[in-house]
């Protein structure tokens, strides 16, 4: 069944959390405030929060939470990579959960969203009412090596040679180092070449029809910066995880969580393999593909079934 957003909404509070002495995160909340809580956990990592966002959720029953991760969307420092990473952004929501005085909520994570999910509740079960989770994203090295050095540019050739312009030929046998390079280079003309690169590469990739509108929003130089160098961050550094396949291998801590995975069957970014693996793990969770979209949460079918879980999960 096809199923529309909730209206747009604003929020009914707003405030600034400083998480550390170098970082201050930016944080909403909408819809009900006696209502069953749910933070929402963005992509990227670099991404930031949109109003869109507020509307896969039943504003009369839900109270929702948002956030912009470290140095993204209006927390401060903006792109900053200093004091950035996985396990302090885990901290970062319990500090949130705590500053909202709420006990336990759902999680909702799409993306990077589902990587930071997972590393959550695997670390604070006891704080998860429910994980809902949508395009998984494993962080492991046959997933970056398949969007960022050999795979994707199977499919999309002519997009992928945008992808590889602001990289010399002599760089290209890593990708991802390369990247880095330029991205954290003293330049920032160098900086920005490679941001805006990388960044329309994933915005041109997200959809399984492209979207002009997504594809300019992901040019844009303030969201570019950020979106670029804390993703080359991250995935350089392998996520921080400990190993390449940790957030299979804690299943078992959040195997009693009500769980459901939606999956794109054609997302290019973040390939079915990894949501299929996850479900394999742990097939207590619903698992749902979507068997005309890929990777973008505004795809009619995720978008439905993103809405029916949180409809179904709000009970919880």
């Amino acid at each position: 069944m096809t199923r529309e957003l909730y209206p747009a909404i604003d929020p009914y509070c707003t405030g600034y959390l400083k998480v550390s002495a170098l970082h201050t995160i930016y944080y909403e909340e909408v819809g009900n405030p006696q209502g069953n809580p749910v933070v929402f956990l963005h992509g990227g990592p670099g991404g930031g929060i949109e109003g869109i966002y507020r509307q896969y959720f039943d504003p009369q029953k839900w109270r929702i939470v948002l956030f912009d991760q470290r140095g993204c969307g209006k927390s401060t420092p903006h792109a900053e990579l200093r004091e950035n990473n996985t396990w302090l952004l885990v901290a970062d929501i319990e500090k949130l959960r705590e500053l909202l005085k709420i006990e336990r909520w759902v999680v909702f994570g799409g993306s990077w969203g589902s990587t930071l999910s997972l590393a959550y509740s695997q670390t604070h079960p006891e704080r998860c009412l429910g994980l809902i989770l949508r395009g998984i994203f494993l962080l492991r090295e046959k997933e970056l090596k398949w969007f960022y050095q050999e795979g994707t540019s199977y499919i999309f050739p002519d997009i992928w040679q945008n992808y590889l312009a602001p990289i010399p030929p002599e760089e290209r046998g890593d990708l991802l180092a390369a990247y880095y390079r330029h991205l954290t280079s003293d330049n920032p003309q160098i900086r920005l070449e490679a941001a805006k690169a990388w960044s329309i590469w994933e915005g041109s990739t997200s959809k399984l029809i492209p979207a002009d509108n997504l594809i300019e929003r992901f040019g844009q130089d303030n969201f570019a910066e950020a979106f670029a160098r804390i993703e080359c961050h991250y995935f350089v550094n392998k996520g921080f995880l400990e190993t390449d396949n940790q957030l299979i291998e804690n299943v078992d801590k959040i195997r009693h969580i009500p769980a459901v995975i939606v999956q794109g069957r054609y997302d290019i970014v973040c390939p079915m393999i990894s949501a299929w693996e996850l479900h394999q793990a742990w097939p207590e969770a619903e698992f749902i593909i979507v068997p005309d979209a890929g990777h973008s949460m505004t795809e009619v079918g995720i978008r439905s079934a993103l809405i029916e879980a949180t409809d179904k999960f709000v009970n919880l």
